[in-house]
C-alpha cells in the first residue's frame, strides 16, 4: 500500500495559501480508524468575504471570463491530464478522508474527475449564440455570458466528483469559482487547488474554503457578491440554500438527496439483476444520492431473489479501504453511522425482518456497518420513505406493473430508478412512467459525464454533467442592432 504524508491544509484565496483571519483549524478524521489524520484551516465569514473579493476581482479582470472558450479548454484539458497524473495521490486522499474502497476511489472518483474536466475542455468552445430572424429591420443575435462569481458548495460523500461537476462546467463557461467542500472531507479540495495553479488556472479563479457548513457555507449564501449558487447536499439544506438564493434573486442547481426505487420484474435475468441490486444498495456504502435502497420485486419471483440475497449479501467484502479487495468500506463518519442504527432499530419497531446483517462492524475502531437487507415493511414506513444514506435495503413485492410505477413514485425523492426486464417494450413504457431524473435499464450507476443527471420533486432542480450543466452557468443577452 502507498502512504503519503498528509500537511496540514490552508484556504486558498486568490492563488495564496493562508491561514484562517481567527486562525481557527479543525480536524480530519480516516473513518476506517477514527483516527485524526491532520487539521485544516476552518474559516469564518472574514475568510469567505475574501474568497469572494478575490473571485469578483479576478472575474471583472478578465483573465479568465476574456480568454476565448477555446483558450479555457486548453487549460481544463491539463488539469485533466494533471488529475491522471496525480491518479495514485489523490485517490489515496480520498480514500483517507471518505473511507471509500481503494480500487473505488482509482475506478470511479479519480477517472470521473478527470473526466468532468475532459469533458467540459471540449464544451467551453461551443458556447455561442445565434441569429434570430425577424421581421424587424435589425439584425438580431443572442450572446452567452459567464454569471460571474459562483459558490460551489459540496458533500462528504463523493467530494472530487462533485466539486467537478460544477467546477468543471463554471470555469468552462467563463465564471470564476468559491468552493465550499463539505467539513468532513476537504483534502481532495485542497489538493485540486493546487493542480488548477499547476495547470495555469489564473489566480482568484478558484478559490478554496474549508469549514463549517453553518458558518462558512451560511457565509458564501449569504454573501452579495456571489452570483450563482450550486449545491449538493440534503433535501433539508437544500430547502435552506434555495430560500436564501431565492431572496436574493440568484440562479441556483440543488442536486439533493434520493431514495431510488430499483425494480425487477418477473421476466428479469437474475442473476444480472441480483448484481446490479446489491452494487446500488452497497456501492459508496450506501452514501450516494442516486444509490437503489428500495428493491421492489415481482411477487412471483419475490422469495427466489430475496433467498439469494440472503446468501450472497453476507459475501460482499466489507474492511479496510486501503485494501484492493475491499468492495464495502466504513461510514464517512460516527454520526452516519449512528443514523444507519437508528433506522435499523426502527424497522425492527415498525415489523420489519432482518434477512442479514443489522449491526456494526467492529473493526480498527473504524465507522462499519455491514450491509443489510430487510424484508416484511409496510410502504408507509419510515425506513421505507426516507433517505437513510447507509448499505440498507428494503425489499418489498408487487402485483402488476402499475403497482411497481406507483411504489416506486410514492416517495417525496426522484432522483434516480431502475428497471430490471428483458421486455424492451416494458423497459421503456416503465422508464417514462418512473419520476426520476435517470432511469437506469438492467444495472445500475451507469454515469458519464455526458449524461445529465438531476432531481425532481424533493431531489431538487437543474442538472449537471452534459451540455445542460454548462448552459446553467451562463446567461443570455440578446443584442439587436437597427439597420435603418
Amino acid at each position: 500500500m502507498t502512504t503519503f504524508e498528509i500537511e496540514p491544509g490552508q484556504l486558498f484565496i486568490g492563488g495564496q495559501w493562508r491561514e484562517a483571519a481567527d486562525g481557527a483549524r479543525t480536524e480530519v478524521v480516516d473513518p476506517s480508524r477514527g483516527a485524526v489524520v491532520t487539521t485544516v484551516a476552518e474559516a469564518g465569514a472574514a475568510d469567505v468575504d475574501a474568497a469572494v473579493r478575490a473571485a469578483r476581482e479576478a472575474f471583472d479582470g478578465g483573465a479568465w471570463s476574456g480568454l476565448s472558450g477555446r483558450e479555457r479548454g486548453r487549460v481544463l484539458h491539463r488539469v485533466a491530464e494533471l488529475i491522471r497524473e496525480n491518479a495514485d495521490e489523490i485517490a489515496h486522499l480520498e480514500s483517507l478522508d471518505v473511507g471509500k474502497p481503494i480500487t473505488l476511489c482509482h475506478a470511479v472518483d479519480v477517472t470521473n474527475a478527470a473526466n468532468d474536466y475532459e469533458h467540459f475542455a471540449a464544451l467551453a468552445h461551443s458556447l455561442h449564440g445565434a441569429h434570430r430572424d425577424t421581421p424587424m429591420n435589425a439584425l438580431a443575435y443572442t450572446r452567452r455570458e459567464p454569471l460571474g462569481v459562483v459558490a460551489a458548495i459540496t458533500p462528504f460523500n463523493f467530494p472530487l466528483i462533485l466539486a467537478g461537476s460544477k467546477i468543471a462546467p463554471a470555469l468552462a463557461a467563463g465564471n470564476t469559482v468559491v468552493h465550499k467542500p463539505a467539513d468532513e472531507t476537504p483534502l481532495s479540495a485542497l489538493y485540486m487547488a493546487r493542480l488548477f495553479q499547476k495547470a495555469g488556472v489564473p489566480d482568484g479563479v478558484v478559490n478554496v474554503v474549508t469549514g463549517a457548513g453553518p458558518v462558512a457555507g451560511e457565509a458564501l449564501l449569504r454573501h452579495s457578491g456571489v452570483d450563482k449558487i450550486a449545491f449538493t447536499g440534503s433535501t433539508a439544506v437544500g430547502r435552506h440554500a434555495a430560500s436564501v438564493a431565492g431572496e436574493a434573486l440568484k440562479p441556483v442547481t440543488m442536486e439533493l438527496g434520493g431514495n431510488a426505487a430499483h425494480v425487477v420484474f418477473e421476466d428479469a435475468d437474475l442473476e444480472k439483476a441480483v448484481g446490479a441490486v446489491i452494487k446500488g444498495f452497497v456501492f459508496n456504502t450506501g452514501q450516494f444520492c442516486m444509490g437503489g435502497p428500495r428493491l421492489l420485486v415481482a411477487r412471483s419471483v419475490y422469495s427466489t431473489l430475496l433467498g439469494i440475497l440472503a446468501d450472497a449479501v453476507p459475501g460482499v467484502p466489507v474492511g479496510d479501504p486501503r485494501d484492493a479487495g475491499t468492495v464495502v468500506g466504513p461510514m464517512a463518519g460516527e454520526k452516519h453511522l449512528r443514523k444507519v442504527e437508528e433506522y435499523v432499530a426502527l424497522a425492527r419497531k415498525e415489523g420489519g425482518r432482518v434477512v442479514c446483517g443489522g449491526e456494526r462492524l467492529d473493526l480498527d475502531g473504524g465507522y462499519y456497518y455491514k450491509p443489510t437487507v430487510i424484508a416484511d415493511l409496510p410502504n408507509d414506513s419510515r425506513v421505507v420513505q426516507e433517505e437513510i444514506f447507509g448499505p440498507v435495503l428494503t425489499v418489498q413485492p408487487f402485483d402488476s406493473e402499475d403497482e411497481a410505477v406507483a411504489l416506486a413514485n410514492s416517495t417525496p425523492y426522484g432522483l434516480a430508478s431502475g428497471v430490471q426486464t428483458t421486455n424492451l417494450a416494458r423497459a421503456h413504457r416503465v422508464a417514462d412512467r418512473l419520476q426520476a431524473g435517470i432511469v437506469w435499464v438492467n444495472d445500475w450507476a451507469m454515469l458519464d459525464p455526458a449524461v445529465p443527471f438531476g432531481g425532481v420533486k424533493d431531489s431538487g432542480f437543474g442538472r449537471e454533467y452534459g451540455p445542460e450543466a454548462l448552459g446553467a452557468y451562463t446567461r443570455v443577452k440578446s443584442v439587436v442592432v437597427s439597420l435603418d
